[in-house]
């Protein structure tokens, strides 16, 4: 099984893509109930949604499912949101709270240990180098985080998620001006919604890399599948036509990350 996906460029964007892999390791699946097999929770074709929109950008993308381990977590185990519903490193429960795991099957400290070796620490290798790399030509990097996620999940939000969700954990992880050239372009989107900080802050990716005053800016942008997809329930298809309207903006989102230097 390739553990990471990796497309150089130059320019000093790079692009995380952590959930949208649907690999599980036969041992891993053996022990997944049919909640857990069928995958639900994954960001659905995001890697399709993003490929070639701008030229020169960097992509890191683990092809393993989140239900393996969730290379967005903390790998200490600690909450991203304390308390608010959500999943743990190596999930246990579904988006909607539902077990994917027969009981007594869920992983052991033993086996999620096994797991940050095997998946989660080879991803965030992979992820530093890439942005010490860009770094390096250009004095400073950009990481841009790629998340979906269904709109409506009452186990982890009320009412209907926004269309365009910016995270920055509040404003800790990137420059303010990165932030209004994104909220720009997604405020201005004509027939969608966007939110800055809200139900989603930016995930441990985030939080851990954005550093601004070290010379590297971090954004999560978590989409509604709404916005790309046929439909939220399976199976999940991609919609060329929802997709390419919704590309022209991530376009601009990303080109405009790209030509952003400090001063």
């Amino acid at each position: 099984m390739s553990l990471i996906d990796i497309t150089q460029g130059d320019s000093p964007l790079v692009l995380g893509l952590p959930h949208t892999g649907t690999d599980i390791p036969d041992d891993c699946l053996a022990r997944l109930n049919d909640t857990g097999r069928a995958m639900a929770d994954t960001d659905w074709h995001i890697h399709q949604l993003y490929d070639g929109l701008v030229a020169d950008v960097t992509y890191v993308r683990t092809p393993v499912h989140r239900y393996v381990i969730d290379v967005n977590r903390d790998p200490s185990g600690a909450s991203l949101y304390p308390g608010q519903n959500t999943t743990d490193l190596c999930p246990t429960t579904d988006f909607d709270g539902v077990p994917i795991y027969p009981s007594g099957e869920e992983p052991d400290d033993t086996e999620v240990e096994r797991r940050r070796i095997a998946y989660h620490a080879p991803y965030h290798a992979a992820l530093a180098a890439e942005l010490e790399r860009v770094k390096a030509i250009h004095g400073f990097a950009i990481l841009y985080d790629c998340h979906s996620i269904r709109s409506h999940i009452p186990f982890l939000f009320d009412g209907t998620l926004p269309d365009f969700n910016i995270g920055t954990n509040n404003g800790a992880t990137c420059t303010p001006e990165l932030v209004e050239r994104t909220m720009h372009i997604c405020s201005n989107a004509k027939g969608y919604t966007a939110i800055l900080n809200g139900r989603f802050k930016g995930g441990w990716t985030t939080r851990h890399y954005g550093q601004p005053a070290d010379g590297i800016h971090a954004i999560q942008m978590e989409l509604a599948q709404s916005t790309y997809l046929a439909s939220e329930t399976p199976p999940w298809s991609y919609d060329p036509s929802r997709a390419d309207h919704l590309r022209r903006h991530l376009t601009s989102i990303l080109e405009s990350l790209s030509d952003w230097r400090p001063q």
